[in-house]
């Protein structure tokens, strides 16, 4: 079955929402095409106590508030049951349970094929898959012969799990930390990590650092382009996590040198009896479904620059980190990059 429209959108996480929001304020037709059985991204996938380190007044997406206090920091499921009614107040066809396979261009027209057969097409295509679907792995020195196992932080949901085992959690950035500390509470848990952990204060001068983000103008300043390497993002902090590690619950050491056995082998020759390493080692952009079109380099990151491709002129990207700025891909600057996106692309074809 053949669908035409102004606009397709691959993905309906906020990054897709926030697209199809403004698309439809500029009376585009629009269909998102969500791989999901609704329309709230990968949010339900995050571990149990995933907490989010911006309060509600700085959490919410374009035309509709995020509910309760204005100082309250939402909880995954909140954030879960926030995109669920924020999808139902969208003018858009939200196609759920198809997953796009592979796009072609005609030179003015996109098409979409999905899994279940389906296929959309439209002059704009904006890929909102985002950066936090496809898990980055590492290759560990030695971890062919490691007799224990190694997950990534996409498959942890709880410290039940783990109760009793020795864990390492590889990383240094609030997913790590938050983990980590978690899960010391019922099992013997380091924190590895390359360099040292840095820690911001939650709430300097009793403001969330958000609030300092936003009246500085660093929350939306567009030097995304200028970064090579996201780097590791600071952990936002009221006291809890730096309390955890100076207590040595995590214990937080230099990263490994390598695996052997079921045992880790730190830079001073020390070794540790390893159950379960966990990679809290972030994503990388979830885009293979644009690979004939040449629109990817060589390691699979997009050819744009501030979301607009550089290789077609009605593609566009949304939710990948510092597209345009350090709040590209979260909740409360995902909206800002779609209303300048969408622009750009009304323009172009």
């Amino acid at each position: 079955m053949h669908s035409s429209y102004d606009a397709v959108i691959v993905g309906a996480g906020q990054s897709g929402l926030a697209a199809a929001h403004h698309l439809r304020k500029r009376g585009l037709s629009t269909v998102v095409v969500e791989s999901g059985p609704e329309p709230v991204g990968s949010w339900p996938h995050y571990y149990d106590s995933l907490t989010l380190f911006s309060p509600t007044k700085y959490s919410a997406l374009p035309g509709l508030e995020f509910p309760g206090d204005p100082d309250h920091y939402p909880h995954r499921d909140e954030v879960v049951d926030y995109l669920r009614r924020y999808a139902t107040t969208l003018d858009a066809d939200i196609r759920t349970s198809q997953r796009v396979t592979d796009i072609d261009y005609d030179g003015q027209l996109f098409t979409a094929h999905t899994d279940t057969g389906q296929t959309y097409t439209a002059p704009r295509l904006i890929a909102a898959t985002g950066g936090f679907a496809a898990p980055n792995i590492p290759h560990l020195p030695g971890q062919d012969g490691f007799a224990g196992n190694i997950v990534h932080a996409s498959r942890y949901r709880s410290p039940a799990d783990f109760a009793g085992r020795r864990v390492i959690v590889v990383g240094a950035g609030n997913s790590a930390v938050q983990i980590a500390t978690e899960l010391a509470e019922t099992a013997s848990v380091t924190l590895a990590s390359r360099t040292p952990v840095k820690f911001v204060p939650q709430r300097p001068f009793g403001r969330d650092m958000h609030f300092w983000f936003t009246i500085s103008g660093l929350d939306a300043l567009p030097i995304g382009h200028l970064i090579s390497e996201p780097p590791t993002a600071p952990v936002f902090d009221s006291g809890r996590y730096r309390a955890a590690l100076a207590a040595e619950k995590p214990v937080a050491q230099t990263m490994f040198t390598h695996l052997e056995a079921d045992t880790a082998i730190w830079p001073d020759a020390t070794r540790s009896t390893v159950d379960t390493i966990i990679l809290a080692t972030g994503y990388r952009p979830n885009l293979a479904y644009l690979d004939s079109l040449g629109a990817l380099d060589g390691t699979g990151k997009p050819l744009q620059h501030k979301g607009a491709s550089t290789t077609h002129p009605g593609l566009g990207y949304l939710g990948l980190e510092w597209q345009r700025s350090l709040s590209s891909a979260s909740l409360r600057g995902v909206g800002r990059d779609a209303r300048r996106l969408v622009a750009h692309l009304a323009t172009v074809v």
